[in-house]
């Protein structure tokens, strides 16, 4: 006996669409592109540490790196940008150890005139012993600064003598292969530095 194939009734076509639109909506959404995905900044860079070491970017090849350009004798904005990268670290350590192992938080100085390897070791230190504090000669930090697109330039002399340094504070952060993912948000304190790496930090 022959079957004949019959038109499948409404209800029936109402629910497989149904269930295929419900599979779609179940379906894992895909991972969120980093804010600074592709962007031209960072790379290879030759300074120095407190050690006197010479230090260059691939020398962190497979760790997320915080970047920061600062200076030591800044009186406000640097120290406080530090303390929060500093504290956010220490807060996703508490909550997950693995993660925060991967990361590796550098400040490098715009100010080399005054910023020796001592002095940015002393800085970095102060706030936590896994930041890495780097310096160079003029030249080397104006070309590390062009390359992470940082401007600086020498400000107005403060009373008492010694002098103030402008520049842009922001704190970038990069993945293992030296990419850049996204900045850190400083200005909302450490929570929102730590909820931020832990997003990115895989």
């Amino acid at each position: 006996m022959n079957r004949i194939n019959k038109p499948l009734p409404r209800i029936t076509m109402m629910l497989a669409a149904a269930a295929l639109t419900l599979a779609g909506c179940n379906a894992a959404a895909p991972a969120a592109e980093p804010p600074l995905a592709g962007a031209d900044i960072g790379g290879d860079f030759a300074l120095t540490n407190s050690a006197g070491e010479t230090v260059r970017w691939d020398d962190f090849a497979g760790q997320y790196r915080v970047v920061y350009f600062g200076y030591a004798f800044c009186p406000d904005i640097c120290p406080t940008d530090m303390q929060r990268v500093a504290q956010g670290l220490k807060v996703l350590k508490a909550s997950d150890p693995d993660t925060a192992a991967k990361i590796t938080p550098i400040f490098i100085t715009i100010d080399p005139e005054r910023d020796t390897r001592q002095v940015v070791g002393e800085f970095a230190a102060a706030f936590s012993p896994d930041i890495i504090g780097l310096t160079g000669t003029p030249e080397q930090i104006a070309a590390a600064a062009k390359t992470f697109r940082v401007f600086y330039a020498k400000g107005e002399a403060v009373e008492g003598g010694g002098y103030l340094v402008d520049h842009s504070n922001i704190v970038y952060l990069f993945g293992p292969d030296g990419e850049p993912l996204a900045t850190l948000p400083v200005d909302q304190g450490a929570d929102a530095v730590a909820a931020e790496l832990a997003r990115w930090v895989s």
